[in-house]
């Protein structure tokens, strides 16, 4: 199974892995003791998902995403994200206290991905 992701967000993320593993939502729901309506209410992005550490790994586990893979981080990336937060291993780093600096320099801007992804290479190669 292909573990990279093309999700945007959550709930398409956990959609996109749930139906990799070819279960229904209310196979998935009733396999892994999940309320079939929350699962919904996640996957469209209506219930924003909990914060609560226990839950994303209980979570990420039952859609078999491998521990520090990278769908692991991006799994919990998108959980922190769709709250409009910023996950803690970011933001307690020495340069996360420029991140809202960044994100005002970059708003309203209309920067494509490949704009962005010059801008990754570039402080990857500092």
């Amino acid at each position: 199974m292909n573990n990279q992701t093309t999700a945007t967000n959550f709930g398409n993320f956990i959609r996109e892995r749930r139906i990799k593993l070819g279960l229904t939502l209310r196979t998935f729901s009733t396999k892994f003791a999940y309320d079939p309506g929350n699962i919904s209410r996640l996957e469209r992005n209506i219930l924003p998902p909990t914060l609560d550490n226990d839950k994303l790994k209980g979570l990420a586990k039952a859609l078999q995403i491998q521990e520090d893979s990278l769908d692991w981080v991006t799994f919990f990336d998108l959980a922190h994200t769709a709250k409009g937060r910023i996950p803690k291993d970011i933001s307690n780093t020495n340069t996360g206290q420029y991140l809202p600096l960044l994100f005002r320099t970059v708003r309203g801007k209309k920067l494509s991905r490949k704009k962005l992804l010059e801008v990754i290479k570039l402080i990857n190669e500092s």
